[in-house]
């Protein structure tokens, strides 16, 4: 069975998510943030001490966007994937690293600078510069917001490594900012039994293992 290591609303919730969609069973650990400092035995697991960290069998990986992939490969076929062979697979590889590289990236950066460093380092100039970017790169999923999903017509994994994204930018206080057209995909995203799926996943293991789950709480639909 799969096992994931996650922290509430993390990278890994990417991974999370996309287990959801397949109807996979898995195993989820839930560690408070960062654990690195605050789980310092998840180090023997991962000595990086970043979620997600995942295993299948005696396999191990921990970047979120590759965990998915692999996930859609190895237990699929499904429709959350797109072949080499349909007409957007250039497209959905390109969905696929945009949505870490290109939007979660510089959230990290506004993450760091303006909550996690303490008060005498925190940068207020770098967190609004980051802002600014990643607000600008919205552009292109705004330019493809409302057709089913970023490629091939319908949704993939290519929407959950963007939407993870939109829910740090929820988190963040950027998503009062997005364009119409992106407020709504994101909406849409968050009405996907999936995603639900996920967010009560993540809250009950972490209500179950001790972890405080405000953070969490944050991106919850808006009607929950």
């Amino acid at each position: 069975m799969p096992t994931l290591y996650h922290c509430l609303s993390a990278r890994s919730f990417r991974p999370l998510w996309t287990l959801e969609e397949l109807g996979l069973p898995y195993t989820l650990h839930v560690l408070p943030f960062p654990p690195r400092v605050l789980a310092r035995e998840y180090l023997q697991i991962n000595p990086l001490g970043t979620v997600p960290a995942f295993f299948d069998g005696p396999l191990g990986m921990t970047e979120s966007v590759a965990i998915c992939q692999y996930l859609v490969a190895r237990y699929g076929p499904t429709p959350l994937a797109v072949s080499p062979e349909e007409p957007d697979y250039g497209r959905y590889l390109n969905w696929l690293h945009f949505g870490e590289a290109t939007l979660t990236f510089p959230q990290t950066l506004v993450l760091r600078y303006e909550r996690l460093e303490p008060p005498a380092r925190r940068n207020p100039q770098v967190a609004s510069d980051y802002r600014r970017w990643f607000l600008a790169r919205l552009r292109g999923v705004e330019a493809v917001a409302g057709t089913g999903g970023l490629c091939a017509g319908r949704f993939t994994i290519a929407d959950i490594a963007v939407g993870y994204a939109l829910l740090l930018a929820q988190y963040l206080g950027l998503s009062a900012d997005f364009p119409p057209a992106v407020q709504a995909y994101w909406a849409g995203l968050t009405q996907r039994p999936g995603f639900a799926r996920a967010v009560a996943a993540e809250l009950a293991a972490a209500t179950a293992q001790g972890v405080d789950t405000d953070i969490a709480k944050t991106f919850l639909p808006r009607e929950a």
